[in-house]
């Protein structure tokens, strides 16, 4: 069979093969759900498909380079095989810093508060989009850049990736990924599994994609609508020098983590934490 009469799936995953080494490739061309455990809890159920994936954006070849120069060094990944586990905290940011994430926008009802709270206090967050939720809102995931905000990829539409297939991870982190570049003119140097649930497969193939893994070491279940108060309590009992505070912007009402953020914020500079992203969009 000639080159050009190869079908445009079974290149993508020849180019795959090539960017993370055969025998790693051959090794696990399955989907792995024994791979890595997933991290319990942490989001909310989400649909249980996107839009066909005919009409997403194919992903694009920038998919298989390695992580880009623009990287600080200590986030680089390691040699091959790639991470095994995602950050859970970042305590090289310093002994003051600490990061806030939101996950599953951009919303237009609740996001622009959000990053209005933030522009008011002069703080930076990372915001792990859905390409789904971003296709539609790029003005949002502008003015997330234009902000010092970073921009993950949080997947299409949600999926439990370990369930997946290896071409559909492909599909999910790609298609996203081609979104957020289109907006911002670069892709994501991060990204969030949803549910916190990883495998082997992912962290492959998000590496490479150029990006690296983050989960969270405070999770507010705001998704669950606790109340303002008991989302305020759970960040200032779990502020400390380096940790990662889970949140999201999108995924149904968020106004009860909106009214949070409008509370503690202000409470943790008070006290001395930090909030910052390790590195700017």
């Amino acid at each position: 069979m000639k080159h050009d009469q190869i079908p445009a799936e079974r290149r993508t995953l020849l180019r795959l093969a090539l960017a993370l080494g055969v025998a790693t490739a051959v090794n696990t061309v399955a989907a792995d759900p024994a791979g890595t455990p997933a991290r319990p809890g942490g989001e909310p159920p989400a649909p249980a498909s996107g839009p066909p994936a005919a009409a997403r954006a194919r992903p694009g070849a920038y998919r298989l380079r390695p992580m880009t120069s623009t990287t600080p060094p200590r986030f680089r990944p390691a040699a091959p095989p790639v991470r095994t586990r995602p950050f859970e905290e970042l305590p090289e940011l310093g002994d003051d810093a600490m990061v806030l994430s939101f996950d599953d926008g951009p919303d237009p009802r609740y996001t622009p508060d959000i990053l209005a709270i933030l522009r008011r206090y002069d703080v930076r967050a990372m915001f792990f989009v859905c390409g789904e939720m971003a296709a539609d809102n790029p003005g949002l995931l502008r003015e997330m850049a234009d902000d010092g905000h970073v921009v993950g990829n949080h997947s299409w539409s949600h999926p439990l990736i370990p369930k997946l297939s290896r071409g559909a991870i492909v599909d999910e982190l790609g298609s996203t990924s081609e979104v957020i570049e289109k907006a911002l003119g670069a892709p994501p140097l991060w990204y969030r599994a949803p549910y916190g649930a990883w495998n082997r497969n992912s962290f492959e193939i998000g590496a490479a994609m150029g990006m690296e893994p983050m989960a969270w070491t405070v999770d507010t279940l705001d998704w669950t609508t606790p109340g303002t108060d008991t989302i305020v309590r759970r960040v200032k009992k779990g502020a400390a020098p380096g940790v990662v505070v889970l949140s999201h912007d999108a995924g149904g009402n968020r106004s009860q983590s909106v009214a949070a953020l409008r509370r503690y914020l202000p409470a943790l500079i008070e006290r001395g934490h930090r909030p910052t992203v390790p590195y700017r969009s």
